[in-house]
């Protein structure tokens, strides 16, 4: 039988989901009504830019009424909203195909990239954020602190340039493009990563500190306790806290420069499809697209909320 403790804490969780629940509805709906408003905010008419100047009054009209855009603008809201709700994003003009089946196929992709991007960080800022704050003001803890910044000023399209011709051209150790193979991961997650990878760092190194001048820390040495097992088994915990919040917000940062990444490393994801969407002025598509982005962006903060009240149960109180 289950306790009438285990049963409080089950009952406090599920009221602390559904509240992240119903606070996440709103913002659904906000992502869903402002990517339906870009097509009717971009100046001039749509339909024109998208078959060109010279398109034909018959097939402008023709074209307005395929996209329902001669219906008065809530009736076409509604239906938007019906087509959401029904995985129904409408057909890309340029590829006749469904945009969401051209977005299915290319999210993934981005997701994987992004995934790879935020391991790269983690991997580099947890070891560093650590060393930076147990060597405070010591020349590692400068190094680092310079080093972090350093990543903090370089663009991706600086570093993505530079990645290619260091590893692809020069050292012939990595593909210029595309997406076969482990190593096309690489040059993309390390650009996209590294700069995520300093913000962590910092952040990693001020929550340190701060646990690090607890009681509880102070406790734990007193009792003997090797300091590796302080700082990785005490200290290290608490200060993931924040860093766990920090991460789910950068990953929209992610997402959104992978448009730029993709474009340059040529990855097959939803970044490099908006592009060709936008350079093509396929406007159902463009719209899928970001749509996407900004449902998983939603989706990941959801995501983040479970993760922070995991690690610290008295958010559930």
């Amino acid at each position: 039988m289950i306790s009438h403790t285990a049963m409080k804490s089950y009952t406090r969780m599920a009221r602390y989901l559904l509240t992240r629940l119903a606070y996440m509805l709103p913002v659904v709906w906000l992502v869903v009504s402002v990517v339906f408003l870009m097509i009717h905010l971009v100046p001039g008419d749509p339909i024109q830019a998208m078959l060109g100047e010279g398109a034909a009054g018959a097939d402008v009209t023709a074209a307005r009424h395929a996209y329902g855009l001669d219906e008065p603008l809530p009736l076409q809201y509604v239906h938007y909203w019906r087509g959401v709700l029904q995985g129904d994003l409408g057909r890309s003009v340029r590829l006749n195909k469904p945009v969401g089946q051209l977005v299915a196929a290319a999210w993934p992709a981005t997701l994987r990239l992004a995934l790879c991007a935020m391991l790269v960080a983690v991997l580099l800022a947890v070891p560093a954020g650590v060393r930076s704050a147990t060597r405070r003001n010591r020349w590692d803890d400068r190094a680092l602190s310079f080093f972090s910044l350093l990543g903090l000023s370089f663009p991706n399209f600086a570093l993505g340039p530079i990645l290619i011709l260091l590893f692809a051209i020069r050292l012939d150790i990595l593909p210029v493009s595309g997406a076969s193979g482990i190593g096309a991961f690489v040059r993309p997650a390390v650009t996209m990563g590294l700069s995520l990878a300093a913000i962590l760092t910092r952040m990693v190194r001020t929550s340190m500190l701060e646990e690090l001048g607890q009681d509880y820390i102070r406790t734990a040495r007193a009792k003997g306790l090797s300091e590796s097992h302080v700082v990785y088994g005490h200290a290290l915990r608490n200060a993931l806290i924040p860093v766990v919040t920090v991460l789910g917000l950068q990953f929209g940062a992610l997402l959104a420069g992978a448009i730029v990444t993709e474009t340059i490393f040529a990855w097959p994801g939803l970044g490099r499809l908006t592009i060709n969407a936008i350079s093509n002025r396929d406007y159902a598509l463009v719209q899928g697209c970001l749509l996407t982005i900004g449902l998983t962006y939603v989706a990941v903060n959801f995501l983040t909320d479970l993760a922070y009240s995991a690690l610290n149960p008295r958010i559930r109180q």
